[in-house]
């Protein structure tokens, strides 16, 4: 029998935060990872919390791709670093990184909030309103 240290794959599926912590913050209002700020007493639907965390997602993978690109690059050519070609790689990225390759799909999203709301973390905050400016989607705030 032979014993092989377990070691994960190389490659495979990283975040760079988490889906709770983002919807957490971008529920509170602190706007994390570049989304906007909103009102945590109006909250937010599910849809437009999925669509800032996507665009999130997408932009923090972006810029880990162009600085590592970046020290790799510096380190070959034997120079410092330099954020401007740092920025203009996130750029490029950022207009290359197809939307639906972030790998969270609507449905796993709905499915975890379902199970907030379930646990008593987060609630619905229907008004008139609220229904009449979101399509009849619901707001949702932390509990």
């Amino acid at each position: 029998m032979v014993i092989e240290p377990l070691r994960p794959a190389r490659g495979g599926f990283l975040r760079p935060f988490g889906c709770g912590w983002f919807i957490r913050e971008f529920l509170l209002g602190h706007g994390p990872n570049g989304s906007p700020r909103i009102d945590p007493d109006i909250g937010a639907s599910q849809a437009e919390t999925f669509y800032h965390y996507k665009t999130a997602l997408i932009k923090a993978i972006a810029l880990d791709r162009a600085t590592r690109q970046e020290e790799r690059q510096a380190q070959r050519e034997k120079r410092a670093i330099d954020p401007e070609r740092i920025e203009r790689l996130t750029q490029r990225y950022l207009a290359r990184i197809p939307y639906k390759s972030t790998s969270c799909r609507y449905h796993s999203f709905v499915v975890y909030f379902s199970n907030l709301q379930r646990l008593g973390w987060v609630e619905s905050t229907n008004t008139p309103l609220q229904n009449h400016r979101s399509s009849g989607l619901p707001k949702l705030t932390l509990a």
